[in-house]
């Protein structure tokens, strides 16, 4: 694996996307520095799109795509995407599934999430769930004691063996029915934004991540930034990014900015 000062012009010459996660890729320590966000500011500000890719829940993504300077973002790892027409002052909504499965999938999962938190003592749901749309989300370690990399996995592998999709990412373990994911859904919107088909996304696009539900974005995107929070789950991701920053969370995703504009420039 690669570290920032590897980077080349040539190789963030043809960037016109920045794709990141959330949670300890933008965030340090459960915030969101000043320099994350300003970083954002500067990418927009340089004509480089910024598009959170999160697992965070449906209300978490109206607000950030009102609020934020992106340009659209997809939410609960990959069940829709919602973008802000800042101009029209309308909110675009896309879902990877009809309303009627959606709902019928809230109840198979809601009966799931029940036995996985008798099974999985020290589990809570997500302090988000409410404000989700599609998936549920276990907490494992952010309003909770923390539990270890292999319980969480094991949460994870009891939603699969209940025919779900199970994700772990830094803080939750987060599960639906369907086979959207962070991949197919950022695929979809870059289509709609910019007319970019799988190759064009490939050459166009940086994506920055800190833990496994990141996977298919750094096996599908050549430039994968990885913070250097992510070291801990290296040993469980087949899919690695090709870079690290020496620094974590948003200070990280900061850097891995700022090299990029210098060397754009």
């Amino acid at each position: 694996m690669k570290t920032l000062d590897d980077l080349t012009n040539a190789d963030l010459r043809g960037v016109r996307a920045v794709l990141t996660d959330i949670d300890d890729t933008l965030t340090h320590h459960g915030q969101l520095p000043a320099v994350a966000y300003a970083a954002m500011e500067q990418l927009q500000q340089s004509g480089i799109a910024v598009i959170p890719i999160t697992g965070r829940p449906a209300g978490w993504c109206d607000l950030i795509a009102r609020l934020w300077p992106v340009e659209a973002i997809v939410g609960e790892n990959g069940a829709f995407y919602f973008r802000y027409d800042r101009k029209l002052k309308k909110m675009q909504r896309v879902y990877a599934q009809d309303a009627t499965t959606r709902a019928e999938n809230s109840k198979r999962l809601t009966v799931l999430a029940e036995q996985v938190l008798y099974k999985f003592p020290g589990t809570a749901l997500a302090s988000d769930q409410a404000y989700r749309e599609v998936d549920v989300a276990i907490d494992f370690c952010e309003d909770v004691a923390p539990l270890s990399l292999a319980e969480a996995e094991a949460i994870a592998a009891m939603f699969q063996r209940a025919g779900a999709e199970a994700k772990v990412s830094s803080i939750h373990v987060n599960a639906w029915f369907g086979s959207h994911d962070k991949l197919s859904m950022s695929l979809t919107l870059l289509a709609a934004l910019f007319g970019w088909d799988a190759d064009e996304a490939r050459r166009s696009v940086a994506y920055c991540g800190d833990s496994p539900n990141d996977g298919p974005m750094f096996g599908f995107f050549p430039l994968g930034i990885g913070v250097a929070n992510i070291k801990p789950f290296l040993p469980m991701m087949a899919e690695k990014p090709a870079y690290m920053t020496k620094a974590e969370g948003g200070l990280g995703f900061s850097v891995f900015t700022q090299k990029l504009l210098a060397l754009r420039h």
